[in-house]
């Protein structure tokens, strides 16, 4: 495949050209109520041709290896229709380089008859309540193998893997209905969606719990964050604010989040690494063959960094940083973050509990929305902190606010830190789900505007 890759960009008469050519296999299987709702098997292969031409992208998309050299031909003239500034492309040190997949236990290895078993074993758990009405159980897996290779000469292969399962629970008592969920995800062990039958009953009971648990009360609260909320939470309301295609095009949110700028608490320090271990949003290259690296986005409460692509970086006078991602075949690579977090600080879970006479825990997210810099985000669920304490379960926890302000109104940090491996993925630009993990410790923060009744 290197070879072939080469000898198609040959044909190529543009400022840069790259070729990624991915094969797919994967399974998926699903259960909504007592009813197996899908089950299916695929292996898909194609590519991506992508030409750089007086600053105008051409691009062209196939699916034999055959086409490449036809159609790196029809991505440069695409592009010269549409080129007409000065092509500009930031370097980086030349690659060549194979990445296998090192699994701990390698789904492909396990019958599909076995993967159905296990997951219908956890929808009879979800359904043990007569509360539960319904429930929707997901298990998926791919094995994502990604040949790159560029006119610059820079060449990698990849195999990417990653398994995955959701538990869902909802139930109703009359025109009531309430949701609980899990996820759990792994990119080196199928063992991970194994002996999950405790999993499954907690998702069940917190459904049900749900329908008697009082709504949140209104007005600003203190709130405590666990570790879910407080990782989507960094994603979704900052996290976006830093990929620098975003930026470059949006002159307000570019003067918001000019570097140097104090944006939180001293003690907050906000990083996303492409490069940490073997987690979900882990790669060793993006999808242009820049190595993926540590970034600092927040260092000591101050804005320290931008997630770049090669052209964001030459146009914004940055390096690249690893950050160009793209789901699937067909797909071009955009700026996207990888594996997200928020650094530990030195205070413990009951130390922010203890500091807060009356206000809300809250808990993992069930849905939301961002403008810019203003975020609204749903709790899964949450708890009444009264007294230093952790009281009663409430539902509908509504958290509304500026970014910028909810980050300079932390007033506590705990040592606790998790990443956070549940599956799901991040969406941009029609791209989802892409593969991210998420990680936090608890935090507390001062004067949120939570909604509620």
């Amino acid at each position: 495949m290197r070879d072939r890759l080469f000898e198609a960009l040959k044909k190529s008469t543009a400022d840069y050209a790259e070729i990624r050519f991915e094969e797919n296999d994967g399974n998926n299987i699903s259960f909504r109520g007592r009813e197996l709702d899908a089950t299916r098997s695929a292996k898909v292969s194609g590519g991506i041709v992508r030409a750089l031409t007086k600053g105008g992208w051409g691009q062209a998309i196939f699916d034999s290896p055959e086409d490449m050299g036809r159609q790196v031909l029809e991505a440069c003239r695409c592009a010269e229709l549409v080129g007409r500034e000065r092509t500009q492309l930031a370097d980086v040190a030349p690659v060549d380089k194979e990445v296998p997949a090192r699994m701990k236990r390698d789904f492909r290895g396990v019958a599909l008859d076995d993967k159905i078993a296990l997951i219908s074993g956890y929808n009879d758990i979800l359904l043990h309540d007569r509360s539960v009405e319904s429930t929707r159980v997901a298990f998926a897996d791919s094995f994502r193998k990604v040949w790159f290779g560029s006119t610059r000469g820079n060449y990698f292969m990849e195999e990417r893997p990653r398994v995955v399962l959701y538990l869902v629970a909802i139930a109703r008592n009359g025109s009531l209905v309430q949701e609980a969920f899990e996820g759990v995800s792994s990119a080196v062990d199928y063992d991970v969606v194994l002996n999950r039958e405790v999993l499954a009953e907690t998702v069940a009971k917190r459904s049900v719990g749900l329908l008697a648990a009082p709504q949140c009360e209104g007005g600003p609260h203190t709130v405590v964050l666990d570790p879910g909320l407080a990782g989507v939470f960094i994603h979704e309301a900052f996290g976006h604010l830093s990929e620098a295609d975003f930026l470059y095009e949006n002159e307000k949110m570019r003067d918001l989040m000019h570097l140097g700028r104090e944006i939180g608490v001293p003690e907050l320090n906000v990083v996303d690494d492409g490069s940490a271990g073997t987690l979900l949003g882990t790669q060793a290259f993006d999808d242009e063959g820049t190595p993926t690296q540590k970034t600092y986005l927040i260092r000591n409460g101050v804005l320290t960094g931008h997630l770049h692509s090669l052209e964001t970086a030459a146009k914004m006078g940055a390096k690249p940083t690893g950050n160009a991602r793209a789901i699937a075949r067909g797909h071009p690579p955009i700026v996207r973050m990888t594996n997200t977090y928020i650094e530990p600080g030195k205070a413990s879970f009951e130390d922010l509990v203890k500091g807060v006479d009356k206000g809300i825990y809250a808990c993992d997210m069930l849905g939301g929305q961002t403008m810019m810099e203003m975020f609204t985000f749903t709790a899964a669920y949450g708890f009444r902190i009264e007294n230093g304490k952790i009281g009663p379960m409430v539902r509908d926890v509504v958290l509304t606010g500026n970014v910028f302000e909810t980050l300079k109104a932390i007033d506590g940090i705990a040592s606790d830190f998790k990443f956070l491996e549940k599956g799901g993925g991040c969406g941009k630009g029609g791209q989802s789900p892409l593969p991210v993990t998420e990680g936090a410790p608890h935090v507390r923060i001062r004067n949120v505007v939570v909604g509620g009744r």
